[in-house]
C-alpha cells in the first residue's frame, strides 16, 4: 500500500503535513508548526502521530514539538547541527542518513542557505521531496544565515532529483513568488502556465502545493540562475550562476 500524505494549513501560510505508512501505522510530522491544526489532522484520519521530522530550528517550523511530544511521545527528528536550539530531540540526522517511518524510508539532504542546519528529507519510493524552506514553488527561501553559493548549492542538490518528484515546501508563498518572477522572466511559458494554475488554485482556496519537480525546473527563475537566457534579462551577460542567483534573491527581498 502506497504511503498518505496530507496537506493543511498551521499558523498564517505555514503548510502542515502528514505522511502515513498504511502498513505500519507509523505517521510522520514535517516540521511541527503548531500543535493544534496537526492533531486535528490527525484525529480526522485516525492517526497516531510517531515521528516529527524536523528540518530546521526556526520557530514556525518547531513551535508544536514539545505538545505533540507530551501528547503523542514521538520521536522527534532534527538536523544534526547542535548548535542551534531544538527541544526535545531524540536524533540528529545528517546529510546521507536514512530516517525510518514505519516502512517508509526518508533520505536526509543537507540544504543549508536559508539557516545553516536545514535539511531537506527525500522519500524516495513516494517520489515526494519535502524541502521546507530550501526551495519554494516559483521561489526559494531567504539566506538568513548562509550566503548565496552555499544556497545555490543547497537548489542544485533538490533540482538533480527526478522530474516525477513532488515538491512539499513550507510556506504558500506561490502566488507572490509568481507576481515577482512575472517581472525577470515574464515571457517563460512555463512560468505563465504556473501563474494561471495559481490564480485558479487560491482563488477556489486550494494549496499550489505539491508541484512536480519537473515543472518548477522549467518554470522557477531560481533554479534557471545556471542559463545564459535568465543572466542575459537581468544584464549580467557572462556572469556565474551564483552571481544570478544572488542577484535575483536580492532583487526578491526587495519586491
Amino acid at each position: 500500500m502506497a504511503a498518505e500524505i496530507r496537506t493543511f494549513t498551521c499558523l498564517n501560510d505555514n503548510f502542515g503535513y502528514l505522511i502515513h505508512d498504511p502498513a505500519t501505522k507509523a505517521t510522520a510530522s514535517i516540521d511541527a508548526p503548531e500543535a493544534a491544526p496537526i492533531i486535528k489532522a490527525l484525529e480526522r484520519e485516525g492517526w497516531t502521530l510517531t515521528d516529527i521530522l524536523v528540518t530546521h530550528h526556526h520557530h514556525d517550523h518547531v513551535g508544536g514539538i514539545a505538545e505533540l511530544k507530551q501528547k503523542y511521545h514521538c520521536r522527534v527528528v532534527a538536523p544534526h547541527d547542535k548548535s542551534t536550539k531544538i527541544a526535545n530531540v531524540d536524533l540528529r540526522a545528517a546529510h546521507g542518513d536514512v530516517i525510518k517511518v514505519g516502512s517508509l524510508l526518508a533520505r536526509v539532504l543537507e540544504t543549508p542557505g536559508h539557516t545553516l542546519d536545514h535539511i531537506s528529507y527525500v522519500f524516495d519510493t513516494e517520489k515526494a521531496v519535502f524541502a521546507a524552506d530550501t526551495l519554494f514553488s516559483i521561489g526559494c527561501g531567504r539566506v538568513f544565515e548562509g550566503n548565496y553559493p552555499m544556497m545555490w548549492d543547497s537548489l542544485l542538490k533538490l533540482r538533480a532529483l527526478p522530474d516525477d518528484f513532488k515538491l512539499y515546501c513550507g510556506h504558500e508563498y506561490t502566488a507572490s513568488n509568481v507576481k515577482f518572477a512575472l517581472t525577470v522572466d515574464g515571457d517563460n511559458p512555463a512560468l505563465k502556465a504556473r501563474a494561471e494554475e495559481v490564480t485558479r488554485l487560491r482563488a477556489e482556496n486550494k494549496p499550489t502545493i505539491p508541484v512536480l519537480l519537473g515543472e518548477e525546473k522549467k518554470a522557477n527563475v531560481f533554479l534557471r540562475a545556471d542559463e545564459p537566457s535568465v543572466a542575459a534579462k537581468l544584464h549580467m551577460k557572462g556572469a556565474s550562476a551564483v552571481e544570478v542567483f544572488g542577484e535575483l534573491r536580492e532583487r526578491k527581498n526587495k519586491s
